[in-house]
C-alpha cells in the first residue's frame, strides 16, 4: 500500500476532523474523577459526538481483519491497560490514570487523538509516566519536516523514554489517518535515525507512543481487544495526528483546552 499524500481539500477537511476529535476531550475532561465509570464516559462521548458535533464515533464496530467489532464509541485504558481498552462498569477510583482515545469521521475525514488523565490524587509516579510520555510524543512531533525519516521520529521518543528508564511497546504504533482509520505509513515509537520512509509535505499520520513504568512485554486479554502489560506495570499514551508541512509540521488535532507544546530541547 502506498502513502497517501493529501490535497489541500483534504488538509482543510482534515483539520476539522481533528479539532472536533480533540474538543471530545475538552468536553469529557471535568467528568473524568473517582466515581465515575468508563462506560458513562464513553456513553457522554458517544452523545457529544453525534448529536452535538454531528461526527460518527469511528472505533464503534469498527472491525479490522481477525477482530470482532469494537463495541464502543471510545477507548478508556486505565492504568496497566495500554490500549485498547473497552468501556464498562468500572469505576475510576483516586489514583487511577486514564487514557481516553477519541476518532471522530466528519464529512468522510478521520480525526484522531487522545490524552492522559490522573484521577483525584495521582502518585508521583504515575504522574511523571504520564508527563515524560507527552515529552516523548512531542519530541517525536518535532523530528517530522520534509527530508526527515519516520526513523528519526521513533529515535528521538526511544532514546528519551528509555533515558528516563521506561520502555517502548513495540507491538503498537502510529499511522496514516485519512478517508480510511489506518493508512500507510505504519509510525514506529522506536528505531534508528535516517531509516524508513521519508517524509513528504501532504502526509498525515499519527504520533502515539505507549510508554511502560516497567518492562515492555504486553498481552492481549480475552476480550479480544484490551492490551495490558504483562508485568502489571503502569502504562501511558499520547496521541496527535500530524501534517507534514512545507517547512515542518502542523498539529492536526488540537482545541482550545488541548495541552500544549512543553518548553524542552528538541532532540538532534
Amino acid at each position: 500500500m502506498t502513502i497517501q499524500l493529501k490535497s489541500y481539500e483534504d488538509i482543510a477537511a482534515m483539520r476539522v476532523a481533528g479539532r472536533l476529535a480533540s474538543e471530545v476531550l475538552d468536553f469529557i475532561a471535568p467528568h473524568v474523577r473517582p466515581g465515575i465509570t468508563t462506560g458513562e464516559l464513553d456513553r457522554m462521548c458517544h452523545d457529544y459526538m453525534v448529536d452535538v458535533q454531528g461526527t460518527i464515533p469511528a472505533p464503534l464496530n469498527y472491525a479490522p481483519p481477525g477482530y470482532s467489532p469494537y463495541p464502543k464509541s471510545i477507548c478508556a485504558s486505565v492504568n496497566h491497560q495500554v490500549c485498547h481498552g473497552i468501556p464498562g462498569a468500572r469505576v475510576l477510583k483516586s489514583g487511577d490514570i486514564v487514557n481516553l482515545d477519541i476518532t471522530v469521521i466528519k464529512d468522510g475525514f478521520h480525526g484522531d487523538t487522545s490524552r492522559m488523565f490522573c484521577v483525584g490524587e495521582s502518585s508521583i509516579a504515575a504522574r511523571r509516566l504520564c508527563d515524560i510520555t507527552f515529552r516523548a510524543m512531542w519530541l517525536g512531533i518535532e523530528q517530522v519536516k520534509p527530508g526527515a525519516t519516520l526513523g528519526d521520529i521513533g529515535h528521538a521518543i526511544q532514546r528519551y523514554a528509555e533515558g528516563c528508564g521506561f520502555s517502548i511497546v513495540r507491538e503498537f504504533c502510529g499511522h496514516g489517518i485519512g478517508r480510511r482509520f489506518h493508512e500507510e505509513p505504519q509510525v514506529l515509537h522506536y528505531g534508528r535515525p535516517g531509516t524508513g520512509e521519508r517524509l513528504e509535505p501532504g502526509m498525515i499520520f499519527t504520533i502515539e507512543p505507549m510508554i511502560n513504568a516497567g518492562k515492555r512485554d504486553v498481552r492481549e486479554l480475552g476480550d479480544g481487544w484490551t492490551i495490558v502489560t504483562r508485568d502489571h506495570s503502569l502504562s501511558a499514551q499520547w496521541e496527535h495526528t500530524v501534517l507534514v508541512t512545507e517547512s515542518g509540521f502542523e498539529v492536526l488535532t488540537v482545541s482550545e483546552q488541548c495541552p500544549v507544546q512543553p518548553a524542552h530541547e528538541s532532540v538532534a
